[in-house]
C-alpha cells in the first residue's frame, strides 16, 4: 500500500480546503469499499480527509413530507429511522440487504453514492480495464461478465453499480447536494451518475473538489407503498445478480402512480422510465405488468453469459408490482424486508 497523509476534520470548509490543495485526497467515511480498494492497489491516495465527524449526521423532514438525510449518516442510522421505514420502506430495505450489521454501522450515505464496481478485472491491477487505465481495454466482454450489465453498456465497459440504496434513491427521484469552495450545487440522482458511454472512468457529474453534504428525498406519497427486493447467489451478504425497487398507487383498478428502479443490471442503478409511462394510468393487471417489463427490456443488449438477467427482471418486476397490487399500505410502514 502507498504511504499516505490522515487528516480528520470537524466542518465543511476544513474540509473542502483539504480537497482543493491535494488533487490525490480522498475523503474517508466509512471506508468500506475505499479502504478495500486501497489495500488491492486500486485507489492510490496521497491523503485522506476523515469526514465521519463533520456535522452532516442528521436525518430531517423537510416540507411536504419529504427527507433530508446528511452524508456522514450510517447505513444503520438509515434504515432505522421511524420517518425513513414510514415514509420510503423500499430504501430502509435496501440498505438491510446490502450488507452486514457491522459494515452498516460503519458505511456512510455519501460513501454509498461514490462506492466503485466491483467488477474482477477493475479490482485486480494485473489485468486492463478502462474503467481503472483508460483505453487499456474491457476484458469483460470475452471474459467472466455473468453479472455484468444488460442496460446502457458500451464496448468499453460492462461493469455494474453495486449499491442497494442507490437503487432506492433512484426510484423516488433523490437529488444530491455537495460543496465545493465556490459554494452549493445540487444534482438530481438521474444526472448524478455519467453514461458509460466512452469514458467509464467517469463515473459522477461532481465538480472537482466537490464533497457531498447530503440527499433529498422529495415528497412522494406513493413511496410509502414501496419495498425492494434483491436477487443474490447466496443468502447473505452478497451484491445483487438483479434488483428492484418498486413503489405503486392503485386506485379502482387504474394505477395512478408508479416507480421502478433497477440495480445490479446497469453501470448506475437505472430508473426503469418505459416501464413506469406504459403502466401509468392503465389497469394493475399481470399482463400489464409483463407489458411494462418487456417494454423497458428491449433496450437490454445481453452478453453470452448475462442473458438470464432479462428473464430475472421480467419476473421481478411481475412479482413485485403484483404483490404490491395485492397489499395493504399499513402493511409496508414497517419497512421490513421480506
Amino acid at each position: 500500500m502507498r504511504e499516505f497523509g490522515y487528516r480528520r476534520v470537524h466542518d465543511v470548509p476544513g474540509a473542502l480546503a483539504l480537497l482543493g490543495a491535494d488533487p490525490d485526497a480522498r475523503c474517508l467515511g466509512g471506508g468500506t469499499n475505499l479502504v478495500d480498494l486501497m489495500k488491492a492497489g486500486v485507489e492510490r491516495p496521497g491523503l485522506l480527509i476523515d469526514v465521519r465527524e463533520l456535522p452532516l449526521d442528521r436525518i430531517a423532514a423537510t416540507d411536504g413530507g419529504g427527507l433530508r438525510i446528511g452524508a456522514t449518516v450510517t447505513n444503520s442510522d438509515l434504515a432505522a429511522h421511524p420517518e425513513v421505514r414510514r415514509r420510503y420502506p423500499a430504501l430502509a430495505q435496501a440498505v438491510l440487504a446490502g450488507a452486514s450489521g457491522q459494515l452498516r454501522n460503519m458505511a456512510t450515505v455519501g460513501g454509498n453514492l461514490l462506492q466503485r464496481t466491483r467488477c474482477g478485472y477493475f479490482t485486480d491491477p494485473a489485468k486492463p480495464c478502462n474503467k481503472r487505465i483508460p483505453g487499456s481495454g474491457c476484458p469483460a466482454l470475452e471474459g467472466e461478465h455473468h453479472n455484468h450489465a444488460i442496460l446502457g453498456a458500451s464496448e468499453h465497459c460492462v461493469a455494474v453499480h453495486p449499491s442497494d440504496m442507490g437503487v432506492a434513491l433512484a426510484a423516488f427521484d433523490a437529488v444530491v447536494s455537495y460543496e465545493t469552495v465556490d459554494g452549493p450545487g445540487e444534482l438530481p440522482l438521474a444526472e448524478f451518475y455519467l453514461p458509460v458511454g466512452e469514458t467509464p472512468h467517469l463515473e459522477t457529474a461532481l465538480p472537482p473538489g466537490a464533497l457531498i453534504t447530503g440527499v433529498t428525498l422529495p415528497p412522494a406519497p406513493v413511496a410509502a407503498h414501496s419495498r425492494y427486493r434483491k436477487v443474490r447467489e447466496r443468502a447473505s451478504y452478497a451484491f445483487a445478480i438483479g434488483s428492484i425497487a418498486a413503489a405503486l398507487d392503485v386506485r379502482d383498478g387504474v394505477i395512478r402512480d408508479v416507480r421502478l428502479a433497477f440495480g445490479a443490471v446497469a453501470s448506475r442503478p437505472w430508473r426503469a422510465r418505459e416501464a413506469e409511462r406504459v403502466l401509468t394510468g392503465g389497469p394493475a393487471s399481470a399482463e400489464a405488468f409483463a407489458a411494462a417489463a418487456d417494454a423497458e427490456l428491449a433496450a437490454a443488449e445481453a452478453l453470452p453469459h448475462n442473458g438470464y438477467k432479462v428473464t430475472l427482471m421480467r419476473n421481478l418486476v411481475i412479482a413485485m408490482l403484483s404483490e404490491l397490487a395485492e397489499t395493504d399500505p399499513a402493511e409496508l410502514n414497517g419497512g421490513t424486508a421480506r
